[in-house]
C-alpha cells in the first residue's frame, strides 16, 4: 500500500496528514500516521479501539487532561490497549507528531515483554526498550518529510521485530480470528480450537495481548460499531446497527456504547467529528 499524504484545511484547523500500511509489517502494524500542523480544538476525545499506540513527538508533546490538569507525554511514548475514553490535549501552536498503530500482538513482539500491565495506561517508552527509544526519535527527526518519517519508524519496527520471538501462535490465531469476526466470536469456541483451557487461553492473553479474550472481543465489537455510526451518522437505524455489530439488541448496544464511550450514541453524532476519524475534537473547558 503507498503512503497516503492528505491536507486538511476547516474550522477544526489546517495540517497535513499522511498514512501507510507496509506489507512487510502485517499483522504487527496496522498503520502508521504522521501529522504535522495547527489544530483549533486541542483537545480530542479517543477511544477504545483493541490497538496498542506508539507515539514519536517530534515537537512539543500532547497530554492527556486528568481533571483540571494536563499530564504531558513522553517524547516517545507508548500506550497498552485503551478500556476507556481518553481526553488529549494538543500543545499550543504548531505541532508534529508520529503515530504507530500495534496490533496487540504486534507490540508483544516489539517490546519483548509481557503487555499486562499496560493496558490502559501510557509509559515512556525508554523504560521499556532502553536506548531503542532515542534511536528511534533521532531517525525520525532527521528524516526530511512526511513519507521519510514514516519509513523511517517502519525500519526501526522492522529490525526490533526480526530479533524477536513473537506471541504464541495458537493467540495471534485467535486474537485475529476475534479481529476478523469483528469481536462476534465465541470466546469458548477458540478456546476449543486452541485445545487450552480457560485459565490458559486468559493468561496467555493477558500475557501476550494486554487482556484477556473476552475483553478484547468487546473492545472490537464495540470498535466496529463506533465506525459505522461515524460513517451512517443519523441516517441509519441504531437498532439494525446493533443487531449488524454484534449486540443483541439496541438496549444492549447503548449500555456497552455508554461504558466505553462515555455517552449515548446520541451524544456522540452530535458533538464534532474529525472527518477522518471517530475521534471527537473538543475545546478546553473553563
Amino acid at each position: 500500500m503507498p503512503i497516503e499524504v492528505q491536507t486538511h484545511d476547516s474550522p477544526l484547523g489546517r495540517w497535513t496528514m499522511a498514512r501507510w500500511s507496509p506489507a512487510r509489517l502485517s499483522g504487527i502494524v496496522d498503520s502508521l500516521w504522521y501529522f504535522e500542523g495547527f489544530i483549533a480544538l486541542p483537545r480530542e476525545r479517543i477511544f477504545p479501539d483493541g490497538r496498542a499506540d506508539l507515539i514519536v513527538h517530534l515537537g512539543p508533546c500532547y497530554g492527556q487532561v486528568e481533571g483540571s490538569r494536563v499530564e504531558r507525554y513522553p517524547t516517545v511514548c507508548l500506550s497498552g490497549i485503551l478500556l476507556r475514553p481518553n481526553l488529549i490535549e494538543a500543545p499550543p501552536g504548531e505541532c508534529a507528531v508520529l503515530g504507530v498503530r500495534l496490533y496487540p500482538a504486534g507490540a508483544y513482539a516489539l517490546l519483548g515483554r509481557p503487555l499486562h500491565d499496560l493496558a490502559g495506561i501510557t509509559v515512556d517508552l525508554a523504560d521499556l526498550v532502553a536506548s531503542a527509544s532515542a534511536e528511534l526519535a533521532e531517525r525520525c527527526a532527521e528524516a526530511e518529510s512526511p513519507a521519510a518519517r514514516l519509513r523511517a519508524a517502519a525500519a526501526w519496527i522492522a529490525e526490533r521485530v526480526a530479533r524477536a520471538s513473537g506471541a504464541d501462535p495458537a493467540v495471534v490465531w485467535a486474537a485475529s480470528e476475534i479481529e476478523r469476526q469483528g469481536g462476534a466470536v465465541s470466546i469458548a469456541a477458540l478456546r476449543e480450537r486452541t485445545g487450552w483451557s480457560k485459565s490458559r487461553l486468559a493468561e496467555r492473553f493477558k500475557e501476550q495481548i494486554g487482556v484477556p479474550p473476552k475483553v478484547l472481543a468487546r473492545v472490537v465489537r464495540f470498535r466496529r460499531a463506533l465506525v459505522r455510526l461515524h460513517g451512517q451518522g443519523e441516517a441509519g437505524s441504531l437498532a439494525d446497527l446493533a443487531l449488524a455489530s454484534g449486540y443483541y439488541d439496541q438496549p444492549h448496544f447503548n449500555a456497552e456504547f455508554r461504558e466505553l464511550a462515555g455517552f449515548s450514541p446520541g451524544e456522540y453524532l452530535a458533538a464534532n467529528r474529525y472527518p477522518e476519524s471517530v475521534s471527537l475534537a473538543e475545546p478546553v473547558r473553563s
